[in-house]
């Protein structure tokens, strides 16, 4: 009988295989998709070093840090800023930490020195910072022409010393118009006065323009020239006067009574723009005629001529309000022939200057022809008022004599000026004749 044999015994099973004996893991492809799905990463070599060392060194806290479970950060008053630290809890060296207290000391002294000189500090921003016309960099406010009396008084300014290149410093007039064209009656608003058509009474307030621009603001007559321009406009009598007054000088027949004139040995004014601001107005003269009103203040910056430091020795002269006529009239001298002082152009911008304000109050009459001889195109005055600032009291010698501070110490104040302090730019009141001389209390 046979005898059954025992199977072979069965291999035992791999258990990273299946039931089936296939190898799970036979389809598995390790590729990108596969590693960044991975449960578990490795952590970094840094993070196992550190992890290693502070096994046996626990890190030290150096107070610097902060959790986000800390809470807010308490606020700082007046307390010095910690220190930045690296890791490690080292302090590092603060930036330019060497430099800081040196620039901090010098800081300091810089502004001790600006506070206890500010008007030098200002003084100094305007030089370096200026437009160089009298203004600072801060735009000048214009002022419009008057279109009647003022009522009130002209604003105070700056007092700051005028130079060469900023000869409207401290003055009222930086802002005023340069011409006289901008003055008078919109021509549209002239109407027929006595015999005169508007035609003819706007030409005849042009002509008297003319004459009050040659006469005042044409550089060449305020530097001392002969007045052509302005003498060639004048009725035959009113220009034999002031011819006269030209050739001989005096108390009785003074150029400054038609013109503004300044010795350029003494004062040269500084460049050719002069500020000037008044009104015009017309009516009729009570004789079918026309009479023009003008009332005018010019200011003319100037600066020293060669012989300013000498006259200021000998005559001591003051800021003066000086009057048509002064009841004492000093001594005359002869008239100094014109163009023998060469301005000299080039002068230290800083050298200071000064400025006279002369203001005019003069009516021209325009007769009817019917009834007068007189020339067509001509003036002829009905009456001529001026007083000046700052230009020396008593002396008729046909030219104004300014004061300049760099000379003041030279001489003593005027004994003889009696009048009361003005402003030179004040213009609400009339003209005086009181024949008193005054002080200004600026120029």
């Amino acid at each position: 009988m046979p005898i059954a044999e025992d199977p072979e015994p069965r291999p035992p099973e791999d258990p990273r295989n299946g039931e089936d004996g296939k190898d799970p893991f036979a389809d598995l492809v390790l590729d990108e998709e596969f590693v960044r799905g991975a449960t578990v990463k490795e952590q970094a070599g840094r993070t196992r070093m550190l992890a290693a060392r502070w096994q046996h060194t626990p890190p030290v806290d150096p107070g610097g840090r902060r959790s986000v479970n800390d809470g807010p950060r308490p606020r700082r008053r007046f307390t010095r800023r910690p220190r930045p630290v690296d890791p490690w809890g080292t302090p590092r060296p603060r930036r330019g930490g060497r430099l800081r207290t040196p620039l901090l000391v010098l800081l300091t002294v810089a502004l001790v020195l600006a506070a206890l000189n500010i008007d030098g500090l200002r003084s100094w921003y305007s030089t370096r910072f200026g437009d160089g016309s009298g203004s600072t960099a801060v735009p000048v406010r214009s002022v419009a022409p008057e279109s009647g009396r003022p009522t009130t008084a002209p604003p105070p300014t700056d007092p700051a010393q005028p130079t060469v290149d900023r000869p409207w410093a401290g003055s009222p007039a930086e802002g005023w118009p340069t011409g006289i064209e901008v003055f008078g009656p919109d021509p549209s608003t002239v109407t027929r006065i006595g015999v005169f058509g508007a035609d003819q009474v706007a030409a005849q307030v042009e002509l008297v323009k003319r004459y009050l621009a040659a006469a005042n603001l044409d550089p060449r007559t305020v530097a001392g020239g002969r007045p052509e321009a302005a003498l060639a406009i004048l009725g035959p009598e009113n220009r034999a006067d002031a011819e006269k007054a030209l050739a001989a000088p005096s108390y009785d027949d003074d150029p400054l009574t038609w013109f503004s004139r300044f010795d350029a040995r003494e004062a040269i004014p500084v460049g050719e723009v002069y500020r000037v601001q008044g009104s015009i107005s017309v009516e009729g003269d009570g004789k079918r005629g026309v009479l023009v009103h003008t009332d005018f203040t010019y200011v003319y910056p100037l600066r020293p001529g060669p012989d300013a430091a000498a006259r200021a020795a000998a005559h001591k002269p003051s800021p003066s309000h000086r009057p048509p006529r002064d009841p004492a009239p000093g001594g005359n001298a002869t008239a100094k022939p014109v163009g023998l002082v060469t301005p000299v152009a080039d002068v230290p911008g800083d050298t200071w200057t000064t400025r006279t304000v002369v203001r005019r109050a003069d009516t021209f009459r325009f007769y009817d022809p019917a009834k007068f001889t007189v020339e067509r195109d001509r003036l002829y005055f009905q009456r001529h008022l001026s007083e000046s600032g700052n230009s020396e009291c008593g002396v008729y010698d046909g030219w104004y004599h300014p004061r300049f501070d760099q000379f003041a110490a030279a001489g003593a104040p005027n004994p003889d000026r009696s009048g009361p302090t003005s402003d030179p730019y004040d213009r609400r009141g009339e003209l005086s004749a009181d024949g008193l001389c005054g002080t200004v209390s600026r120029s």
